[in-house]
């Protein structure tokens, strides 16, 4: 049985399976790529700084972990990231994906996510290098 998961004020609508509570990806996936277009029921599990040890608002940017095993990342203060919390419930959608990568190098996957309680989104790759980058 499928359902359809609407974040209507974001714009971001997947599908996802009836048993997709809490899908098990991995950063980088256990079974290679994700496919494009595949969505994730998960919750936000931290909210820092790119840089280690930095707040979120330290200047660094912006990274966000999800209870999938995934991470988001920016250079830049995501404002949508500031706003959440841990604990939040997202959605979140392979947007696009990179190509001739490496064997083993899964960076470069890029997430639409949408917060549940904010109705705010944001769309970021999980790594600050493509594959085969630095």
């Amino acid at each position: 049985m499928k359902l359809l998961t609407i974040l209507a004020v974001s714009g971001l609508l997947c599908e996802t399976t009836a048993g997709d509570a809490a899908p098990r990806a991995r950063n980088p996936p256990k079974h290679g790529f994700p496919k494009l277009g595949s969505c994730y029921l998960t919750r936000v599990t931290a909210i820092e700084g790119r840089l280690r040890g930095d707040a979120v608002t330290g200047g660094s940017g912006s990274q966000v972990e999800l209870g999938n095993g995934v991470f988001q990342v920016s250079y830049e203060m995501v404002p949508q990231i500031v706003h959440s919390r841990v604990g939040d419930r997202v959605t979140m959608c392979v947007v696009r994906l990179p190509t001739k990568c490496p064997k083993g190098d899964f960076r470069g996957v890029v997430y639409r996510t949408g917060n549940w309680r904010t109705k705010e989104s944001w769309t970021l790759p999980n790594a600050e290098h493509n594959c085969g980058g630095a």
